[in-house]
């Protein structure tokens, strides 16, 4: 049996009474959980849900999504996860091109996802925090024992964000997810039955799904989570239910380091962190540690690869600032726009094979032979590789700023500005420039109480980092967009008018 629902199956046999998932002071125990996911599973089978068909999920971090996600599997359905805060034209292209014939969806987002849904006819089933609104599904036996799958079908269908052109669907399988979130569990988290989970990403992005849910079912240990992320609500709920894992982003980091409820937290009981989403700038990790005497290990994936394709691993030496190495059954390598691995020390793009990667983008078969030319998924992603075989990431490949000749990788001018007493987020960026081409910009969230300016920023700048690369243009802002993880959206960041 290669249903990924079998995780859940067995843990909620070897462990009914344990708790799966705790919010707001609630605890659901695994064998609730499955009871609940194959009683929604026989519903949607009496609906006419067969082996493959589409079901799509607009909801937030609450029961009812771990109660959908496995019910749908159980069913031998595919899950279409989606953001929540999508408008109904997004919703439309999503449901038309995944075909889902069935959408549920939290009360907030059901007038969008109606209207979105006019063109396609997916159903939309409104969910209260434990899963379907009773009277909307009726009839059919649960489901216990997961409808037999094959290791190569489609178990998600993870839409990318789409930086260029219209999202598409990345397809990871039963055998992609099941194996990630396997490694992620005994390799690198090191997840027991007895460990709680901060549950703060977001489940409809891949981070979240297989290194949060997937990877705390299959060991038994319990997600604890919280709606959307709030760094208050985050720091309580590490208190309240003694976290000992932590996942997120960045900024989440930044975020919980920073706020005025930090400075009472009791995390003695939180160990090891792990952070992905975009770089994590070297004085936060340093200053999360120091304050609360825990480890962050920042690793590297993407949606096509399940998502997790390096760490730092707990077990080898610790190299901050890079993305680690890469985890069991992932291999990774440096290409130049040749398609030729380039010699070590040198920039080239990632390019990824192995049992994480994606079957291919659901019905595309062009952008999958374009993304997956011989067999190497190319990432976009510049980096270099030392001695040890630990890569660190330059930057997007179409993020790179050309200066005049001269290339400029954000990240590394991000990291020096994060250094800066004042700066609390920023996010550089090229600005056109009639002479060079292109120069460097600088979008600032300074701290609270800050009064620096921008000319203070770009002095100081000046003076710490080659004359090409220091930003000519330095602008606040009260803040910076994000994406649905909290990872900065550098395509969002534009230099105001003059």
């Amino acid at each position: 049996m290669t249903n990924l629902a079998s995780s859940l199956t067995t843990t909620a046999a070897n462990a009914p009474g344990s708790t799966a998932i705790a919010i707001g002071g609630n605890h659901l125990p695994y064998a609730a959980l499955f009871g609940a996911a194959a009683k929604l599973a026989g519903e949607l089978t009496a609906a006419g849900i067969e082996p493959g068909d589409r079901v799509a999920l607009i909801l937030p971090n609450v029961p009812a999504y771990p109660v959908a996600f496995f019910g749908t599997l159980l069913a031998g359905g595919t899950v279409v996860p989606m953001n929540p805060l999508l408008k109904s034209g997004e919703i439309d292209f999503f449901f038309t091109d995944s075909g889902a014939k069935i959408a549920f969806v939290w009360p907030d987002f059901v007038d969008e996802a109606t209207k979105g849904a006019k063109n396609s006819g997916t159903r939309i089933i409104t969910c209260d925090p434990m899963g379907p609104v009773a009277g909307q599904l009726d009839g059919g036996e649960p489901v216990t024992t997961p409808v037999e799958r094959a290791d190569d079908d489609t178990a998600v269908i993870l839409y990318t964000s789409g930086t260029t052109g219209r999202p598409k669907g990345a397809e990871l399988t039963h055998a992609n997810l099941r194996l990630n979130a396997k490694r992620c569990a005994d390799d690198i988290i090191q997840v027991t039955a007895d460990d709680v989970l901060m549950g703060c990403l977001p489940l409809f992005h891949v981070f979240g799904l297989t290194v949060g849910l997937l990877a705390a079912v299959q060991a038994g240990a319990t997600l604890a989570l919280i709606p959307r992320f709030d760094p208050a609500a985050a720091i309580a709920t590490i208190a309240a239910e003694k976290v000992t894992i932590m996942l997120g982003v960045p900024t989440m980091y930044a975020a919980i380091l920073h706020h005025p409820d930090s400075a009472g937290l009791d995390a003695s009981r939180l160990r090891t962190c792990a952070s992905g989403g975009s770089a994590m700038p070297a004085e936060v990790q340093r200053a999360f540690e120091e304050k609360f005497g825990c480890v962050i290990l920042e690793g590297y994936g993407l949606s096509e690869t399940s998502p997790v394709a390096s760490f730092n691993m707990p077990d080898r030496p610790r190299k901050p600032g890079t993305i680690g190495i890469p985890i069991e059954g992932c291999e990774m390598t440096l290409l130049d726009d040749s398609g030729t691995e380039v010699a070590q020390g040198e920039v080239g793009e990632i390019a990824i094979r192995g049992d994480n990667l994606m079957k291919g983008y659901w019905r595309n078969p062009e952008a999958t032979a374009t993304s997956i030319p011989d067999g190497w998924f190319r990432t976009g992603d510049l980096a270099t590789v030392d001695e040890d075989g630990y890569f660190t990431i330059v930057d997007r490949k179409k993020d790179m700023i050309l200066r005049g000749g001269m290339n400029v990788y954000p990240r590394e001018v991000e990291e020096l500005l994060y250094t800066h007493p004042d700066v609390l987020e920023v996010a550089v960026v090229a600005v056109p420039d009639e002479l060079l081409g292109e120069n460097v910009g600088a979008a600032v969230v300074l701290r609270p109480g800050s009064s620096a300016t921008p000319e203070d920023i770009q002095a100081w700048t000046k003076e710490r980092i080659a004359a090409y690369k220091y930003p000519r243009a330095v602008w606040l802002v009260d803040e910076l967009p994000k994406g649905p993880t909290g990872k900065i959206l550098r395509r969002e960041v534009h230099a105001p008018s003059a």
